[in-house]
């Protein structure tokens, strides 16, 4: 059974991670790792804290000359920007946010822990967390590449910018994405994007937006239809949803789906000449009755704009009662891109368990066989 934790502070020294449930023999590349953190850095409309970090992770343990042994992996990615803060936060003269900001962890953390201040709670809450995810995601996808199943994703829309995705195979699509500095496979709107964003950037906002995270070469049968908490879109839509500002999750078009009648949602089977079955349709997003059945698993994510915005928010200073205005704390305008790219860390991250449950084994030559 897979399972991680992850630990660390924004501006503290570094996040770690502890994987627990990888087999043994599963060779590992590091280079692979830090190639998905940079993605997650990338992508226009982040702020001055990428030009600080250049995130690359440290196995601590759980991987001998390359490969996994069957022991908890452990991993740190370094946070560079505590040099900044180091001095400061170990003489405790770091001032006291007292006035949480509207659509942050800020006022629900201080009033759960009986905190006075906020800092304790952002720090933890940030969004810089799931550089942590990613690198755990990273192992997750090279588990599933072990099996010939593959994780990619693009931005679907950012702001009232909607893109037109091309009818093209998944990883023609992600080519396209990764040549974008939006991750958007849509050339036109990804012009629109960037001139959106910087509008939001001299108007002092923020933007939010939908990402698509889509798996091929997934095998029938992950998940299953007998207990709530084992079917695999509802697992799904728990890990996705769990990345900071993701606010909505559906499989396939859901939505759209909902919209229509039955007879124009469902995708018919026929037989494929060789013994088995094929679909021309896609719209249950590659799970049926809580089971993936072949086709690519689509996962769709809505982000909301960041909370964070350099024109104040109305709020109240909870040292004093009285009201206030938020106050600028450094970060992104848009980070639908970066969201992406976590995305397909916790989509391939609930495919690897589940792929785990239906193999079984210890080793990656038992899952093998």
């Amino acid at each position: 059974m897979l399972r991680f934790l992850t630990a660390g502070e924004s501006h503290g020294p570094c996040l770690t991670a502890i994987v627990e449930g990888l087999p043994a023999g599963l060779t590992v590349d590091i280079e692979a790792i830090n190639c998905d953190l940079s993605r997650r850095q990338g992508g226009y409309g982040r702020s001055g804290r990428t030009k600080i970090e250049q995130d690359r992770a440290e196995i601590l343990g759980g991987v001998i000359s390359g490969h996994t042994t069957g022991a908890p992996v452990a991993l740190r990615v370094v946070n560079r920007d505590w040099a900044n803060w180091r001095d400061r936060w170990a003489a405790g003269d770091l001032p006291c946010l007292s006035v949480p900001r509207p659509g942050h962890a800020d006022y629900a953390g201080m009033v759960k822990y009986g905190l006075d201040d906020a800092r304790p709670v952002l720090e933890r809450a940030s969004a810089r967390e799931t550089a942590a995810r990613v690198a755990v995601g990273a192992l997750a996808k090279q588990l599933l590449a072990a099996f010939d199943v593959a994780v990619g994703s693009t931005v679907a829309e950012i702001g009232d910018v909607v893109a037109t995705i091309p009818d093209l195979p998944p990883a023609e699509l992600w080519a396209l994405a990764e040549a974008s500095d939006v991750r958007c496979p849509d050339e036109d709107a990804a012009r629109r994007m960037r001139e959106a964003i910087e509008a939001a950037r001299q108007a002092g906002d923020s933007l939010g937006g939908v990402f698509v995270v889509v798996a091929t070469g997934v095998p029938v049968g992950l998940g299953s239809h007998v207990h709530w908490d084992r079917r695999l879109d509802a697992r799904l839509a728990a890990a996705v949803m769990s990345i900071p500002a993701i606010k909505g999750v559906e499989i396939g078009p859901a939505f759209s789906n909902a919209r229509r009648p039955g007879t124009q949602v469902h995708d018919e089977l026929h037989p494929d000449g060789h013994g088995g079955i094929t679909r021309l349709t896609n719209r249950a997003g590659g799970i049926e009755g809580g089971m993936t059945n072949s086709a690519p698993v689509v996962v769709r994510a809505a982000m909301k704009p960041i909370p964070t915005t350099v024109t104040p928010l109305r709020s109240v200073d909870l040292a004093t009662g009285e009201p206030a205005t938020t106050q600028y704390q450094r970060s992104d305008v848009c980070a639908v891109p970066a969201a992406s790219v976590v995305g397909e860390a916790m989509v391939a991250w609930v495919l690897a368990g589940a792929l785990l449950e239906k193999l079984g084994g210890d080793s990656l030559e038992e899952m093998a066989r």
